[in-house]
């Protein structure tokens, strides 16, 4: 059976048999992904988190949650690829089983990096033309709304909340900052690494125009608006789809026409 070197996103050699017939994905992105791609039955194992596509949701083995995998059934799985992500899985989980499969991690920040993720995967499960298109598609999605953006004036200021009870946003080095940038908008905590604990008395001094709060991971709905509104009385307050404004797998060629509302 022919074998593959290729490495990971953190740098790691991942050496596999080729093309893989047993894939277990641990992020929802790059399961949605994977489906886009083209496969169906190489796909035994996915976590309770991975909703789309919905017929895998319903028919595909769980294996937990992201973070919070179950060894035992992946074990049962005899996995021959685990797809994984840095931020997404738990370190520990990710190199307890690297030891025993190969295992494949991402690692991404910024469109750009989730570009070259869909290509490495699409390499990695035979599917490279699949994955070009794919990114072809996205590249021209971004292009279209970058292009009146480069001429914009109104740059608004941004806060973008992942999470309540604290107060999470987040901040300039995420896949999420680079997603506003590419709309024109500024993250007003673009100076703070990951997702930062905010107060609302903090963000009173940054001239916020326009708070998103994300439907994911925390599900924010109405009600927090008026809370938001409260200490903010001056700012926008949205609530936006976080699975278009998060997930840096196939989606993104949704994110584009759904970005241009949120511009508009």
């Amino acid at each position: 059976m022919k074998q593959i070197s290729i490495t990971d996103m953190l740098g790691n050699v991942v050496t596999l048999n080729y093309p893989p017939k047993r894939i277990i994905s641990f992020v929802p992105s790059q399961t949605e992904l994977l489906f886009d791609l083209g496969l169906d039955e190489e796909v035994v194992g996915i976590t309770k988190f991975c909703v789309h596509p919905e017929t895998w949701f319903r028919s595909k083995k769980r294996i937990g949650g992201t973070k919070t995998v179950h060894i035992d059934i992946v074990r049962s799985l005899q996995p021959d690829l685990i797809i994984a992500n840095k931020e997404e899985n738990t370190k520990e989980q990710v190199e307890e089983l690297s030891a025993l499969y190969p295992t494949w991690v991402s690692n991404i920040q910024t469109i750009e990096e989730g570009l070259q993720m869909i290509q490495e995967v699409g390499i990695l499960v035979g599917k490279e033309e699949q994955a070009n298109t794919i990114v072809q598609d996205i590249r021209q999605g971004f292009s279209a709304l970058t292009k009146p953006l480069r001429q914009a004036k109104d740059n608004k200021r941004v806060a973008y909340f992942i999470w309540r009870n604290p107060w999470m946003c987040a901040g300039g080095d995420t896949f999420i900052s680079d997603m506003l940038s590419t709309m024109g908008w500024y993250n007003v905590l673009a100076d703070r690494m990951r997702y930062p604990e905010v107060t609302l008395d903090e963000l009173k001094g940054k001239n916020v125009d326009v708070v998103l709060l994300s439907s994911e991971p925390y599900p924010f709905k109405d009600p927090h608006i008026a809370e938001i509104k409260e200490a903010l009385p001056n700012a926008e307050v949205k609530l936006v789809d976080g699975e278009m404004m998060s997930w840096y797998g196939s989606r993104m060629r949704l994110a584009t026409e759904y970005v241009k509302t949120l511009i508009g």
